[in-house]
C-alpha cells in the first residue's frame, strides 16, 4: 500500500522543491526541442527590427499617461500612444483593439505598436465604392489633388474638389488641408482610390437644405448672402435653402433695379413672408424688417401741408407723387388744375418733375395719401359767394357743353353750369342749338355754394339774354306775336 506521506511530499514538491524547478518543466515540456531564445527571437524582435503589417488584437490592460498598454497574449506586451487615436474616442482598460507591431523597446521589454498600420489594413480589406473618408492633401498638379487616407493613394480630380469651379492656379490652398471624400472608383491592381469631395458637400448641403427648410416658419427672421441677383429679385442663400427676396419687398421705396439695393455676397436680415412646401419656394422680404415709413404718417404729414415731392408715375386718373422714399402720395386728375379741364396729367406734369403739392386726406392705416396741385395757389373759389352774388349778372365763356346744360367759365378755375331749363323760356332741344364752346354770354346767378364749388347759372333770366327759336317750331310767328305783345300799344296805353 503506497505511503500517503511520500505522495503529500510529492504533491508539494517534496522537501527540496524549488518553484523555479517547476517553471523549467513546464517550459520543456511546452517547448520540446525549443529554446527560450528561439520564443523570444519569435514573439520579441530586437529593438528596431520590423515585424511585418500583420494585424494583431489585444487587450488594453493599462493607461498610464499618454502610454496605452496591451497585452496581446501569452508573454507579448506592447504600448501605444494616444495620439494614434487622434480624432477617434481613446479605448479604455479592457477594450480589444487592433494594431500591428511596429518595433521592440528593448529597455522596457515591450513590443512597439501602431494603430495606423490596423487601420490601414482595415480600410483596404473593406473599402468600396460609396464610402466616407477622411484624407490629408499631400500634392497637386494642374488634373486635381493628392491625398493621403490612412496610408492608401487617392487622387481627388478637379471637378470633384467644390461645388463651385476651381481653377489650376488655386488649388495650392488645399495643400496639408484634410478633406472628407467619397470614394468614386477603387484601383486595387494601383492600391489608391479616385475620391470626390464635391459629393460630400452636395449631400451635406442637401441635408442642411432639407432641415433647414423644415425648421422654417413664416414671419420667422432670418439672416442670408445674396447668391444671385435677377431683374425681378434676388436669391439669398439662408442656411442651405435657397428664398426670393422680390424685387417688390426689398424696400419701401419704388425699385427699378434690385442692383441699387442689394450687391451678390452681401449678408442680409429677412423675413419669411411665404413657404410653399409643395413646391419647396419661399418668398422673403428686406422692407418688413426696416421702419414702416407710414407709421405715424398723418401726423408727419397733416392735412393742408403744402410739400414737395417728385412725379414717380403717371396713370390715365391722376399721378403718384413721392414725398420721401416709400411714401407716395396721389394726385387726382381734378386736382391737377383749376384753370382747364385735364384729360391726362402729361398735360400738366411729366414723371420726374419737382413739383409742390397739399395734402388733402391721410389714411395711414390704408397707406393712402390723397394730394393736390391746383390747391398749392390761392383758390380761385375763395370768397366766391362775395364775388359773384347771388341775382347778379355777370359774363363768361362757355368752356363746354352737355346733354344737361353748359358750363361757363366765370374766372379760371371757376366754373358754373346754366342747365338747360334756363337756356330759353321755351323748350330747348339741344343745348348746342343755344350755346357754342367759346362763345361769350351774360348770365344771372341764382345760387352760389362756395363749400361744394357750385354756381348754379341762368341765360335765360339775364337782362339781355339772346332771343332763340328753336327749330322744331316750324312758324317763328310765336317769337314776333311776344315782340309784339312787349311793344307799346298806340295811345300810351299796354296791352
Amino acid at each position: 500500500m503506497p505511503d500517503d506521506r511520500n505522495d503529500k511530499a510529492a504533491f508539494s514538491g517534496g522537501p527540496n522543491y524549488s518553484p523555479n524547478d517547476s517553471l523549467d518543466q513546464e517550459l520543456n515540456d511546452a517547448l520540446g526541442s525549443m529554446s527560450l531564445e528561439s520564443l523570444l527571437e519569435l514573439d520579441m524582435p530586437q529593438a528596431g527590427g520590423a515585424v511585418g503589417e500583420g494585424v494583431r488584437r489585444g487587450k488594453v490592460i493599462a493607461i498610464n499617461g499618454s502610454d496605452i498598454f496591451v497585452d496581446l497574449g501569452g508573454k507579448s506586451q506592447g504600448v501605444i500612444t494616444a495620439d494614434q487615436f487622434a480624432g477617434k474616442d481613446l479605448p479604455a482598460v479592457g477594450d480589444w483593439i487592433e494594431v500591428t507591431i511596429e518595433g521592440y523597446d528593448g529597455s522596457e521589454g515591450l513590443l512597439v505598436l501602431s494603430r495606423q498600420g490596423a487601420v490601414k489594413a482595415a480600410v483596404w480589406q473593406q473599402i468600396k465604392e460609396g464610402d466616407l473618408v477622411e484624407g490629408r492633401v499631400t500634392d497637386h498638379n494642374k488634373g486635381g489633388l493628392s491625398l493621403d487616407i490612412n496610408g492608401i493613394k487617392a487622387f481627388m480630380p478637379i471637378s470633384q474638389i467644390s461645388l463651385e469651379r476651381i481653377e489650376s492656379e488655386e488649388l495650392g490652398k488645399f495643400d496639408n488641408q484634410r478633406l472628407r471624400c467619397e470614394v468614386i472608383e477603387v484601383r486595387r491592381d494601383e492600391h489608391s482610390l479616385v475620391v470626390s469631395h464635391r459629393s460630400v458637400l452636395k449631400s451635406e448641403e442637401e441635408l442642411a437644405r432639407k432641415q433647414a427648410f423644415e425648421t422654417l416658419v413664416e414671419g420667422q427672421t432670418v439672416f442670408g448672402t445674396v447668391r444671385t441677383i435677377m431683374p425681378y429679385g434676388a436669391f439669398v442663400d439662408i442656411g442651405g435653402v435657397d428664398g426670393l427676396l422680390h424685387i417688390g419687398d426689398m424696400s419701401h421705396a419704388r425699385v427699378k433695379d434690385p442692383h441699387d439695393i442689394v450687391t451678390e455676397g452681401q449678408q442680409l436680415e429677412l423675413k419669411v413672408l411665404k413657404i410653399d412646401r409643395d413646391t419647396r419656394k419661399i418668398g422673403l422680404g428686406l422692407k418688413q424688417v426696416m421702419p414702416d415709413p407710414w407709421a405715424s404718417i398723418d401726423v408727419k404729414y397733416p392735412v393742408d401741408t403744402v410739400l414737395t415731392g417728385r412725379v414717380m408715375k403717371l396713370m390715365d386718373f391722376g399721378a403718384f407723387v413721392e414725398l420721401e422714399p416709400g411714401v407716395d402720395g396721389l394726385v387726382p386728375i381734378s386736382e391737377m388744375s383749376f384753370e382747364r379741364r385735364i384729360g391726362h396729367p402729361r398735360e400738366v406734369i411729366s414723371e420726374g418733375e419737382v413739383v409742390k403739392v397739399r395734402v388733402l386726406k391721410v389714411d395711414s392705416q390704408a397707406g393712402r395719401i390723397s394730394l393736390s396741385i391746383k390747391r398749392v395757389g390761392d383758390d380761385p373759389w375763395t370768397g366766391a359767394s362775395l364775388r359773384w352774388p347771388k341775382d347778379g349778372i355777370v359774363d363768361g365763356t362757355v368752356k363746354r357743353t352737355s346733354d344737361f346744360g353748359a358750363f361757363i367759365e366765370l374766372t379760371p378755375g371757376v366754373e358754373g353750369l346754366c342747365h338747360i331749363s334756363e337756356l330759353s323760356d321755351t323748350r330747348v332741344r339741344l343745348v348746342t342749338d343755344v350755346l357754342k364752346v367759346g362763345q361769350q354770354v351774360r348770365v344771372k346767378v341764382l345760387e352760389v355754394e362756395e363749400d361744394r364749388r357750385r354756381i348754379s347759372l341762368s341765360l335765360k333770366q339775364a337782362v339781355d339774354a339772346p332771343e332763340y327759336t328753336p327749330e322744331s317750331v316750324a312758324a317763328p310767328d310765336v317769337t314776333r306775336e311776344l315782340k309784339k305783345r312787349k311793344r307799346p300799344l298806340k295811345g300810351g296805353l299796354e296791352w
